[in-house]
């Protein structure tokens, strides 16, 4: 990590500072905040900073084999098998925990990937807020591959709405209960999008609408935020709402079959040194060294279901093991020293964006989550300093 970034940063940090930022944050969007914001970001160095665009590359490869909708077949449900799914997914996740090899150097182990937005207008947002209210070298940057604050919305907004779409919306189940509905609301003010409800959509004729102010309104393309098997499991009010969108004459981004087929479902296929040995618990009775491994359900989302202990009883339990995965466990290396004397540890999301016509998935941003507990996520983020949502700031090339 960038060693005199960490020490300029800690030195200078001031607590009000932090209280200006959140404060700032409440005042431009009140009562939409509902995580915790660390009051750090994360400075990566080149050396890392190159093992995590190695093991994204080798995921990439991955995904772009001519044969990879024919591996994924199996993952995506049919209940959720959408019309229109493209040639490929408009957005890619890749989540890697900052750990410590053999040799004691920080290095990135694969957590999961998925095929599904994440928090693009909230990272953008909280990189400018850091920016403006702690000291942070001018040379460090939270963007790659030529993009800066001045073409970052630019660059989303032609993937999210198109070159001339005007009835984009961002689809979510009553968005204003989501813990992330800052970024819908941020969403909505950087790309002019409604933010409107799975309940409010209806159909005729193959076509969505909803109705905005009393008019009308035709949808023709959805950025969507919906995960739609948590829809049967949490909101069974809206489950018939499932059957005409999968036939609808839409344009989705992204397609909801890609939540599936880019999902954990990969990881047994994926090999490499900063990528964790996995497997489907169907092809595995038990590993000789259960205590080593974490159990985790395929389709779940923001650590739900995840298993850090395995029993040989668990797994006995199990009926649908084509659904689970068995994943070697890594070690979260505390790497960031706070300035009350501890340590927190961390993963950081690769964001990258697939617009129609380049050849492989962009890398445009990345985010991380920090933590001082062994679950790391905004969820279960244990309210102490240094923990929560974070930005990566690294020298820009």
């Amino acid at each position: 990590m960038l060693k005199e970034a960490r020490k300029a940063f800690n030195e200078n940090f001031q607590q009000e500072a932090h209280d200006k930022l959140l404060f700032e944050i409440e005042n431009e969007f009140p009562g939409q905040l509902d995580f915790r914001v660390a009051e750090t970001p994360v400075f990566l160095d080149q050396g890392f900073k190159t093992k995590l665009l190695m093991a994204s590359n080798l995921i990439i490869d991955f995904i772009k084999r001519p044969d990879f909708k024919e591996i994924t077949e199996k993952a995506v449900p049919e209940a959720y098998r959408f019309k229109n799914e493209g040639e490929h997914c408009e957005f890619l996740c890749v989540d890697f925990a900052v750990c410590e090899s053999d040799s004691g150097e920080y290095e990135p182990q694969l957590i999961e990937l998925q095929g599904f937005p994440t928090l693009f207008a909230w990272q953008h947002y909280l990189a400018a807020k850091y920016r403006k209210h702690h000291k942070i070298d001018k040379k460090l940057s939270p963007f790659f591959n030529r993009i800066n604050a001045f073409n970052y919305l630019e660059e989303l907004s032609k993937v999210i709405k198109g070159e001339s779409s005007e009835n984009t919306i961002l689809l979510e189940v009553y968005p204003e209960k989501q813990r992330t509905r800052i970024d819908f609301e941020l969403s909505k003010a950087y790309f002019g999008i409604e933010v409107v409800c799975l309940s409010e959509i209806y159909t005729r004729d193959s076509n969505l609408f909803y109705q905005k102010g009393g008019t009308e309104v035709r949808i023709d393309r959805i950025y969507n935020r919906v995960i739609f098997d948590e829809v049967e499991r949490k909101y069974p009010e809206l489950k018939g709402k499932i059957t005409f969108l999968k036939n609808a004459e839409v344009k989705w981004i992204a397609n909801p079959s890609w939540f599936y087929r880019i999902s954990k479902y990969c990881l047994p296929y994926l090999k490499g040194s900063y990528l964790p040995e996995s497997y489907f618990l169907s092809d595995i009775k038990r590993p000789d060294d259960l205590k080593n491994f974490v159990l985790k359900p395929i389709f779940s989302f923001a650590g739900e279901g995840v298993n850090l202990n395995p029993t040989t009883k668990d797994l006995e339990d199990i009926s649908d093991r084509e659904n689970y995965i068995l994943q070697r466990k890594v070690q979260y290396s505390p790497f960031i020293p706070g300035t009350d004397g501890e340590h927190s540890k961390g993963e950081i999301r690769l964001i990258y964006i697939w617009p129609e016509g380049l050849n492989r998935p962009k890398l445009i941003t990345s985010l991380a989550r920090l933590s001082k507990s062994n679950m790391l996520n905004t969820t279960s983020a244990d309210g102490a300093q240094w923990t929560g949502s974070s930005s990566v700031f690294s020298e820009s090339h």
